[in-house]
């Protein structure tokens, strides 16, 4: 593992403070309804979870997460122009406005996308993760879940076949100690999530600090590498979500009333103030720097915002129909017709 070089370190400061920036501001516009929806999940209070782990990878590599995806899209550099447009279903959005929030992905950045089902894209990290394998190729798929999802049986399936199949595939539980508003301890019978994947023989790195990125970023390295040469492995990420599930979850109403439990939190594991204090007590001559980063991702998501309400709305039949069908010369074609002979 290469030690993270200053350069690195306040890279990962400017994509943290973009990250909080953007989520901040889609919970405000949420609640002026100029995000409109049924869900929105953000990313606030796990920067250092993404940041610090996706720095690990290589631009081959494959990251694949459930709904909580506004800031893994960051992190992997897609335009926040067009994340913004998609958050406010418009035609410039990064899946054409059909997505929204929890469908964000780009395959220019080997994201292959936000999925709403509950432990529904692990399969397909499987599967991907099967893809390389069978190329000859040593890409590795990041791999990002819930604590509560680990109850679910895609988690143990997927985990399941990765390991009979040594698939070159990192798991990352974040557990930010509650799925939706249940306590982990009320939902899961082994607490340590990590555990649950070493019943199948999945080489686990622990429980990690995931409020501190450059923790983050050792174990992923380690687990990462071990994964490019000899299969799967599983991280679990303890961090915290300063907001609730989703806008639709009450314990919106209850952290916006600063829980004791979020104020101890927010003061003494704030993964912002954690790097900060890192960059400045390593360099002196940052605080310029930092600060310069902090006012470009209040100016980039203010751009965002008013690219995004100035784009239009996708209302055209082509518009709807855009990339729900592929064109292709591959056309089986039985006993003279398409599709002739099926039932």
């Amino acid at each position: 593992m290469a030690a993270p070089t200053k350069e690195m370190l306040l890279d990962w400061y400017r994509q943290m403070v973009l990250i909080r920036e953007f989520e901040e501001t889609c919970h405000r516009l949420y609640e002026e309804k100029r995000i409109t929806g049924v869900y929105l999940h953000l990313y606030s209070g796990h920067e250092a979870s993404g940041v610090g782990s996706m720095a690990a990878l290589r631009k081959t590599d494959h990251v694949i997460t459930a709904y909580r995806d506004h800031g893994i899209g960051l992190i992997l550099g897609m335009d926040p122009k067009a994340v913004m447009a998609e958050m406010m279903g418009k035609k410039t959005g990064s899946s054409g406005g059909k997505g929204g929030s929890m469908h964000l992905a780009s395959a220019e950045h080997n994201f292959w996308g936000g999925y709403a089902i509950v432990g529904g894209h692990l399969p397909l990290a499987a599967g991907i993760a099967l893809a390389s394998k069978y190329r000859g190729e040593d890409d590795v798929t990041m791999t990002y879940v819930g604590d509560g999802a680990t109850n679910n049986g895609y988690f143990h399936e997927s985990l399941n076949m990765s390991a009979i199949w040594d698939l070159p595939v990192v798991w990352i539980i974040e557990n930010n100690g509650y799925g939706m508003g249940t306590e982990v301890a009320r939902a899961s019978g082994q607490v340590e999530l990590h555990r649950k994947a070493e019943a199948y023989g999945i080489k686990s790195f622990g429980r990690v600090d995931a409020q501190n990125a450059l923790e983050v970023y050792a174990v992923a390295s380690k687990a990462v590498e071990y994964a490019r040469r000899k299969g799967p492995a599983v991280i679990e990420h303890v961090t915290y979500r300063y907001r609730g599930h989703g806008v639709s979850d009450k314990q919106y109403d209850a952290r916006d009333d600063m829980s004791a439990e979020l104020q101890e939190w927010m003061a003494t594991r704030e993964p912002i103030k954690i790097l900060r204090d890192c960059i400045e007590s390593a360099y002196g001559d940052v605080a310029a720097i930092l600060a310069g980063h902090e006012a470009d991702a209040a100016r980039i998501v203010a751009e965002s915002v008013k690219f995004a309400e100035a784009s239009e709305l996708p209302a055209t039949y082509e518009d709807l129909m855009r990339n729900a069908y592929v064109a292709s010369d591959l056309v089986h074609k039985s006993e003279g017709s398409v599709g002739a002979g099926i039932d």
